[in-house]
């Protein structure tokens, strides 16, 4: 699949498939693609090449039939301030047909599952913005969608609130087998799904569970700093033959035997090292690998 704007190709040619009850992040910078492919996928826009399906059915041809299949989460607040919460979930509902009794029982169960019920009655503008999201995902899952879309939902979270917020996620796949996909740009987000699609510049460079791609990065990660971070990776990489790059002004090494490593780093290099971490490969670690710079140093835009 492709989408070119004016100037620019946001997406060069991304394939992928979600498994039913599955939970999916679509990982990467601000301005790799993400948010694309959550237009396309939510029927807001067409591809410009290629076709994309849920559930079996083209979002651009069967778009009628796909968008009550749905549940969107956007990242903007797409709440009326002004409503009560539960006039929020069941002015919602109404639009996918619900209505009466079975509505209201509807609404206030999902307000019951987020923890809200005590809240039910307060509008909106009143809540903070941890509560607020736990009322974006209520009005997602009102319905009863086959597949739930959410655009960098932990947006302004604490990480309090963020752990409540996949608290709800887990449960409601678990327990309706809905299938969830997520865009994200925090990987340690990411390590909450199933599966991971990594994606850069409009592409995806590595695609696979939190676990395999993280056992792909060999051994260890080293991280120095020193006050001439090219000059040192430059001789690192030559005499060690190791992966030495030199990221957010660090030297960043992959090594096994990382803590013997580091003595030989230390003899070799006296009072040129001013500190030094190791830690065990993270999925940044693997976005590094792939694309040979940080998640924050993009600059393609979306």
């Amino acid at each position: 699949m492709r989408h070119r704007y004016a100037a620019y190709e946001a997406l060069r040619g991304v394939s992928f498939e979600v498994e039913r009850g599955e939970i999916f992040g679509l990982v990467g910078p601000n301005g790799g693609g993400k948010t694309t492919l959550f237009r396309i996928l939510s029927t807001s826009i067409a591809p410009t090449a290629g076709h994309a399906r849920v559930m079996g059915l083209d979002v651009i041809s069967a778009a009628a039939s796909v968008r009550p299949l749905l549940g969107v989460v956007f990242q903007s607040p797409s709440l009326d301030k002004k409503l009560t919460v539960l006039e929020n979930l069941t002015h919602h509902g109404r639009l996918y047909g619900w209505h009466g009794p079975e509505l209201r029982r509807r609404a206030e169960h999902m307000l019951a599952t987020v923890g809200l019920s005590d809240r039910s009655s307060d509008r909106v503008e009143t809540l903070s913005g941890g509560l607020a999201r736990r009322v974006e995902v209520a009005k997602g899952l009102l319905h009863r969608p086959a597949v739930l879309l959410l655009d960098e939902p932990s947006t302004g979270l604490d990480p309090g609130a963020r752990r409540d917020l996949w608290t709800y996620l887990v449960a409601a796949r678990d327990h309706d087998a809905i299938t969830i996909l997520v865009t994200t740009h925090l990987m340690e987000e990411a390590e909450h799904c199933d599966r991971v699609a990594i994606l850069d510049r409009g592409q995806i460079v590595a695609i696979g569970s939190p676990g395999e791609l993280k056992r792909a990065v060999r051994g260890e990660v080293v991280m120095l700093e020193t006050d001439r971070p090219e000059e040192l990776a430059d001789v690192v990489a030559g005499r060690w033959a190791v992966s030495a790059r030199v990221v957010d002004g660090r030297v960043r090494i992959e090594t096994e035997a990382a803590h013997k490593f580091v003595v030989d780093l230390f003899e070799a290099f006296p009072g040129q090292i001013t500190s030094v971490t190791v830690r065990r490969p993270s999925l940044e670690d693997v976005f590094i690998q792939r694309t040979g710079h940080a998640i924050g140093a993009a600059v393609f835009e979306s």
